[in-house]
């Protein structure tokens, strides 16, 4: 099994070391998690530095949206440990992080008051951010509309909307994109791509290779349960190591 210090030199671009205190920086022990007697995910070690987009990928049942999960602070791990900055998971880090699934759940209200909502609970509610929010994402001329009137495309944007308005300094997805059609997949991805331009640390799941090969800047390959590959995007894509991670690629192996 590899670890996530394989091929360190070649990520080296993604590390900061002057910013060891940085809460984009995560260092993973030993993580695993077991649920009904079973590890769903085994011993997985893994460092990665405070910037760039690091895609999730690995067939169905391989760990990734357990693992996002576990990142997040959203389920215990039942051995290792998580740090974010040297610091472990808390309400802290998870105050600093924001997660987007794959189905988003928006409150019954109109798209504007969405975006209200997360403002308030933030305590920086301000009509002016909430219509740039919006305007980001497309959504402004929606804003008096029912949210649970939007088209899939557009229930995502909003809630990436809703993410981007905590200013996360770790952004998670989900395999955000599943299902929608490909003009609101691009629309998507351009706004993801935005907010990794502006600082956000990106983790984002998807099946999609194509999409991986123009997001990733580095991929963890997950199966089974393990990190069977961490990689620069180009490597991996190109040049991956595991026979496992050469038949996903090749479409051998069914996601």
């Amino acid at each position: 099994m590899h670890d996530g210090s394989l091929r360190h030199h070649a990520l080296s671009a993604f590390d900061h070391p002057g910013e060891i205190s940085d809460a984009r920086r995560l260092t993973v022990r030993n993580l695993t998690f077991t649920a009904k007697g079973k590890n769903l995910l085994t011993g997985l070690d893994l460092r990665l530095g405070s910037s760039g987009m690091t895609v999730v990928m690995g067939p169905n049942g391989a760990g990734k949206s357990i693992l996002l999960r576990l990142l997040h602070g959203l389920i215990p791990a039942s051995e290792g440990s998580i740090a974010w900055g040297g610091q472990p998971v808390s309400g802290a880090t998870r105050a600093r992080q924001a997660l987007v699934f794959q189905s988003p759940v928006l409150l019954r209200r109109t798209v504007a008051a969405n975006i209200d909502f997360v403002l308030s609970a933030r305590g920086t509610r301000s009509r002016s951010r909430r219509d740039a929010l919006l305007d980001h994402v497309g959504l402004w001329d929606c804003a008096r509309q029912p949210a649970r009137l939007l088209s899939g495309g557009e229930q995502q944007r909003l809630a990436l909307a809703r993410a981007l308005a905590t200013d996360p300094e770790v952004l998670f997805l989900d395999e955000p994109t599943a299902s929608l059609d490909p003009a609101s997949v691009l629309r998507i991805e351009e706004i993801v791509k935005d907010a990794e331009a502006r600082g956000t640390r990106i983790f984002f799941v998807t099946h999609d290779i194509s999409q991986a090969r123009r997001l990733a800047h580095d991929v963890l390959f997950l199966h089974r349960g393990r990190l069977v590959e961490h990689a620069p995007a180009n490597l991996f894509f190109s040049q991956p190591e595991s026979p496992v991670a050469q038949d996903f690629l090749e479409g051998r192996i069914v996601v």
